[in-house]
């Protein structure tokens, strides 16, 4: 049996176990391949976790895309670029190296959103390790960003900043916290919703649930919204890509 699975502080909003559930299922695999949820309240949980037989690969989510880089034996040189990983193979010679393939999720989403138009400033939600695959990929495509955060020390504005200049500026708004995500599907991103407009484009890397706070209150002046289910379905279609070279 060949073993895989995600490691996080907190996965009761995972869909991955589904997901991936479902694939094997559907090719045949169920047999052979299993896929299970792993909360650990230590990233040092790591440990043990990565000396469980058959262990074939896992994937890696909040707080611990930065966190597990050090117990890794290397990094693709795309996760050494971002400085975040959330694809880990075990390989037959006992090392464990890092990939980020939610710069594939983020490509693929940021593709369907925008389609042919063209944006050059972007803001960004939250400053973790969802961020970084999200800086990565507007730096390949030349948007330039800024980070928000509750504190300056955190990001290049605080929430306070966002006047009617700034947002006007920025048309793509991508929220990288898990503010919205379940349970709590009541919150949202406190920026000023009222300021947007049928110019802006908004992304939620959240996916459970499909349609967020964020989403709602964007669509409902206009903007165009994305949840972060493509980029779950894109990233999770790379790590099996990777587990299986």
């Amino acid at each position: 049996m060949r073993r895989f699975g995600l490691i996080g502080e907190t996965l009761k909003h995972s869909f991955s176990a589904k997901y991936f559930a479902e694939k094997f299922q559907r090719e045949g695999l169920a047999k052979e391949c299993c896929y299970e949820l792993y909360e650990f309240a230590d990233i040092e949980c790591v440990r043990v976790f990565m000396q469980m037989p058959e262990l074939a690969g896992f994937n890696v989510t909040i707080p611990y895309k930065q966190q597990i880089i050090p117990f890794l034996d290397g990094l693709s040189d795309e996760a050494k670029n971002i400085g975040a990983v959330n694809c880990v193979k075990c390989e037959a010679d006992g090392r464990r190296v890092g990939y980020n393939t939610d710069v594939d999720g983020v490509r693929v989403s940021l593709d369907k959103l925008l389609g042919a138009e063209r944006v050059e400033h972007a803001l960004l939600l939250g400053s973790g390790g969802a961020a970084q695959a999200v800086k990565y990929v507007l730096s390949e495509r030349g948007i330039d960003y800024s980070v928000v955060s509750r504190s300056r020390d955190n990001g290049d504005i605080t929430y306070d900043d966002l006047d009617a200049e700034v947002m006007r500026r920025n048309r793509l708004i991508v929220n990288c916290s898990p503010v919205g995500m379940y349970p709590d599907v009541d919150k949202a991103p406190l920026i000023p919703y009222a300021m947007l407009s049928t110019s802006h484009y908004l992304f939620d890397l959240v996916y459970n649930p499909t349609q967020t706070r964020f989403m709602t209150l964007g669509a409902e002046y206009g903007a165009s919204t994305l949840s972060g289910i493509d980029m779950l379905h894109a990233q999770a279609e790379s790590a099996w890509e990777i587990w299986n070279r």
